[in-house]
């Protein structure tokens, strides 16, 4: 356990493991340009290779008195940055866990696990599609009031309705598809699926940086969330600076953490579910949830083709893809957060990379940059 065990990888210099320095201090220069032009307050990288930490830093401001903020608070190691849908794939790992141990099948039903989910329309929708934003559902959303009332929860997940039949389309479920996961961890488990994920896959794996809901003690660390407008201004987003949000752990949208707990995660799954001896996940589970199960189908969302694992994308051969940067070898996978942020996996070079700021940016800025940043970072892995 965590408590027993430090699982948090080791530092290694970039020159060691075949990284170009160069390369990453332009990519330093990018970000500091970024928030010299007031693109956000602050960020934070980590980059980690086989199973080694070899570039973790912060930039400029956790909070921002320009941006709503009571006070000026320096970005740094312990700042836990709200990652908006980077949560997914955290989340989905505990799923897979579940799938493992054979408590969930891929292809089963939802009603088999929770009969009333098959209310308007939805008894034949599996858990594969609910992975692969395949459900038919994409704009369904839950009250606040279901946050910490989970029998609530539960039956609002249960009442949401179809807007296209299941499996015919794919389009981005920005939160619907993480409640009923969230739902099904606490049916086939019995327990709320933010302790199910610290117990299955955050305490094995050391990643105390890690919080799908925050303890009250760890709030102060929480970096703002604010959203760039038409003026250039950033904005405090009060529905994400409350202790409820940062409490409730939304599934799809509502995780902290800092940029090394992301990247370290990333690592485990390179190292097909286990990070220095402790192992959560088989190597064939890992295979199986990191390939493109929606091949070239383009996700309506987006209007490209998203290549949607089980609960990450994948880089693929298209011409252009969300996030993961141009240049990333088919097999890269990773998923962003709405606006802000984006983290990756590269199987072929046994790197991942983490970058995360505290501001939204609306597109195209925010695609073309993290286009730049990506590229960047996949370029300084020059040993290959």
């Amino acid at each position: 356990m965590a408590s027993e065990i430090d699982l948090k990888l080791v530092t290694a210099t970039p020159v060691s493991e075949g990284v170009d320095e160069r390369t990453l201090e332009r990519l330093d220069a990018m970000i500091e340009s970024h928030i010299d032009r007031g693109w956000y307050p602050g960020a934070a990288i980590a980059m980690a290779r086989r199973g080694k930490l070899i570039r973790s830093t912060t930039y400029g401001l956790a909070r921002s008195v320009a941006a709503g903020s009571a006070a000026d608070v320096p970005a740094d190691s312990d700042s836990l940055w709200l990652l908006y849908s980077q949560t997914k794939p955290v989340l989905s790992s505990v799923v897979w866990v579940l799938v493992e141990r054979g408590l969930l099948r891929w292809h089963d039903l939802v009603a088999d696990y929770v009969p009333e989910f098959a209310a308007h329309g939805k008894g034949e929708i599996t858990l594969s599609q609910i992975l692969t934003h395949q459900a038919g559902f994409p704009s369904a959303v839950l009250d606040e009031n279901a946050w910490e009332e989970h029998a609530e929860m539960r039956r609002q997940v249960c009442a949401f309705t179809l807007e296209w039949t299941p499996g015919s389309r794919v389009a981005y479920h920005g939160a619907s598809g993480h409640w009923v996961q969230a739902m099904l961890i606490e049916a086939v488990t019995g327990r709320d699926y933010r302790q199910v994920a610290r117990e299955l896959v955050l305490d094995p794996l050391g990643l105390g940086e890690i919080h799908i809901g925050v303890p009250d003690a760890m709030h102060p660390r929480t970096v703002g969330a604010y959203a760039r407008d038409a003026a250039g201004q950033h904005q405090l987003l009060p529905d994400r600076n409350k202790p409820e949000f940062w409490r409730a752990g939304i599934p799809g949208g509502g995780g902290y953490a800092t940029a090394v707990g992301i990247a370290t995660f990333y690592q485990m799954l390179l190292q097909l579910g286990q990070l220095h001896g402790s192992r959560i996940l088989g190597p064939r589970t890992v295979q199986y949830v990191t390939r493109n199960h929606t091949q070239e189908r383009i996700d309506e969302r987006f209007g490209m083709p998203m290549h949607r694992g089980l609960g990450v994308h994948v880089r693929g051969e298209t011409p252009m893809i969300r996030g993961l940067g141009s240049t990333a070898a088919p097999s890269t996978y990773g998923h962003g957060g709405v606006g802000t942020s984006y983290s990756w996996a590269d199987p072929t070079t046994q790197t991942s990379f983490t970058y995360l700021t505290n501001s939204q940016l609306p597109e195209p800025l925010h695609s073309q940059r993290l286009d730049e940043v990506m590229n960047l970072a996949h370029a300084s892995v020059v040993e290959v």
